[in-house]
């Protein structure tokens, strides 16, 4: 191996050059930035300021000077490796004249002359507790960590300003850590586009401010099979601007007290979110915070693979000065639209006020699966209240925008919080059901709409222990699929429709069972049975046709079993079942076989929860399943 090493000593004293340590990380080095060049000019065209960017790298360093080693072995690349006093580069002989080099101990700071337009790879290594890495330049670079631990306590400790793509490898254990006092937006800055691959595990702690920030956006790529790792953030666990895109890889945050991730809008882009495949699982727990918090839309799919989501928010709710208003946490929230194509998402909100999934316009359901859980309570300041809601979607706005739109996929959402409006499934807009499987229990509505409600497809199942089953501020249209709706006590009904304000349940088919009957005055096209009785936490079996729809009913609930299908329908009480498809977590089958029980008789219905049936002491009938 042909090498030729060079001792450069980097004399930089306090008094001139003012580089006294990580204490102070706004330095100018503008004056300083040809100490040391092989001959090229000064680099890093969209550095330090541009685009948000920040000066880094402190000087912690016991000592002054840096330890750099030429090699021809190596071709366009940086090696570094830390100790706990000094950090020894390598450089490639091809690219050294175009690298500056500044810093001390283990402070190392290069950049890269306007003549340099290769990508040069920067590998760090080693470990330091008083370190940092910055650099500066106007190309294309690949940073890889590679066993790094490095901490520095007054400024981000790897600072990326380039401006360009940047393509962050992972190999090995790594971790990097800021200060309490640091003054860097984030432990890791990158002022660029990153794109992370490799196998290894970067783990990030944001002392004073994020863990993770970003000028530009973030893109885990599929070929990334490693993890990113936020252990703890003052703020954000990932602030990024313009988009946050992720294909592969496991990004796994806790032990924040801001959002987990925090996606901007620039001039460029809108802020979006978009998870293509991988794994996230998000520990939350700040007061209002969100686990997930996009500018832009959020999509969710299987363009890579099923990604699997899980987001777990403790958050408190809390009192916004600026806007005047209470406001709750939130494990998933979009100021536009939000579309789940595809994966496993599982959200759990346990703080008063809390929410699940909170869109500001339309979030659409078309594959996978979504399970969402809410068990706080109302939180009240100032005068003012927050609910929570495992799904809310739509403004509330004057001119009413956005909405819900299932047309596949499973959804199941249990509200457990016991307090008015704690609901289910809300839109400040209409609701629209073509397909898949809707389960939701809540105290409140189940599933309200503020304007009109369309069922035509798939499985719904709305169980209210205190309201209606389903509650449209519009009209209501069931015109297919199956419903199971379920409401509390008179005079709340299962299915219920605005009447105040003229309007009507409209049934023009589909299957139903309805335990607290349908609004007065629906529009019964298609025919209505009432059952003479219902008893609680019994097997029912409802056979049309070649169809056969078997149901456990709840330990309460409406007076009034309403029935209706395609084609006259019988009812049987207390059968054995078996076989079929479950549905509904578990109290439904669709195509079951069932046995034994007894007949119901059915009487025509018209309308309004009435007075026939009740609940009875009933038990689970013979050979209940």
């Amino acid at each position: 191996m042909l090498m030729r090493k060079s001792v450069l000593y980097i004399l930089m004293t306090l008094a001139a050059v003012g580089f006294t340590a990580c204490e102070n990380d706004d330095t100018d080095f503008s004056d300083i930035i040809n100490n040391h060049s092989g001959g090229g000019s000064q680099g890093g065209e969209e550095g330090g300021e541009e685009g948000g960017g920040e000066e880094g790298g402190g000087s912690e360093g016991s000592t002054s000077d840096l330890l750099i080693t030429q090699s021809s072995s190596l071709s366009k690349a940086v090696e570094i490796n830390w100790t706990s006093s000094a950090a020894e580069l390598t450089v490639a002989s091809d690219i050294y004249s175009s690298l500056t080099f500044e810093g001390s101990g283990t402070q190392v700071r290069i950049s890269s002359s306007s003549s340099l337009t290769d990508e040069v790879t920067y590998t760090l290594s080693g470990s330091a507790s008083k370190g940092s890495f910055f650099l500066n330049g106007s190309t294309d670079a690949t940073v890889a960590f590679n066993g790094l631990t490095l901490t520095c306590a007054d400024s981000a400790a790897v600072n990326i300003q380039n401006g360009k793509r940047i393509n962050v490898v992972v190999e090995g254990t790594n971790t990097i850590k800021d200060g309490a006092k640091s003054s860097g937006k984030g432990a890791l800055v990158i002022n660029g586009h990153s794109q992370f691959s490799g196998s290894g595990t970067l783990t990030l702690y944001g002392m004073a401010s994020h863990a993770f920030w970003a000028d530009e956006y973030i893109q885990l790529k599929q070929s990334f099979t490693g993890s990113l790792v936020v252990a703890y953030a003052a703020s954000d666990g990932i602030n990024v601007n313009q988009y946050y895109e992720q294909n592969g890889g496991m990004l796994k945050i806790s032990g924040i007290m801001g959002d987990g991730i925090q996606v901007n809008a620039d001039e460029k882009y809108t802020g979006y979110v978009n998870i293509n495949g991988g794994t996230i699982d998000i520990s939350a727990a700040g007061a209002a915070c969100k686990g997930i918090k996009a500018a832009g839309y959020i999509r969710i799919d299987d363009d890579k693979s099923a990604p699997v989501i899980t987001v777990t928010n403790s958050g408190a709710g809390t009192y916004d000065d600026t806007n005047r208003k209470a406001v709750g946490a939130a494990c998933l929230t979009s100021d536009a639209d939000i579309t789940i194509d595809a994966g496993t998402i599982s959200l759990s909100a346990t703080g008063n006020g809390g929410k699940g999934l909170k869109c500001d316009s339309t979030f659409t359901m078309n594959g996978g699966t979504l399970t969402i859980s809410t068990s706080g309570t109302a939180y009240s300041s100032n005068g003012d209240s927050t609910y929570p809601k495992g799904l809310k979607a739509g403004t509330d706005s004057d001119a009413l925008a956005g909405g819900i739109v299932i047309n596949g996929g499973t959804v199941s959402v249990t509200v457990s919080g016991k307090a008015s409006g704690c609901e289910g499934m809300e839109s400040d807009n209409i609701i629209t059901i073509k397909g898949g499987v809707t389960t939701v229990n809540a105290y409140d509505d189940a599933i309200n709409s503020g304007s009109d409600m369309t069922i035509e497809g798939g499985c719904v199942y709305a169980h209210s222990t205190n309201n209606d089953g389903i509650d449209t501020n519009g009209n209501c249209y069931i015109k297919g699929g199956l419903v199971y709706a379920i409401s509390g006590n008179s005079p709340e009904v299962a299915i219920d429709a605005n009447s105040e304000e003229q309007k009507k349940l409209y049934v023009t088919g589909g299957t139903i069972v309805a335990l607290g009957g349908l609004e007065s005055g629906a529009s019964l096209s298609q025919t209505c049975y009432a059952a003479s009785s219902w008893n609680k936490n019994t097997w029912y079996a409802l056979t049309y046709g070649n169809e056969t729809f078997a149901f456990q009913t709840p330990s309460s609930g409406g007076t009034t079993m309403v029935v209706s299908a395609p084609s006259t329908p019988s009812l049987q009480s207390g059968v054995s079942v078996s076989g079929g498809t479950e549905i509904f977590d578990g109290v439904a089958y669709t195509g079951a076989s069932v046995s034994g029980g007894s007949s119901v008789t059915l009487s025509s219905y018209t309308g309004g929860g009435g007075p026939g049936g009740g609940g009875g002491p009933g038990g689970g009938g013979p050979g209940g399943r």
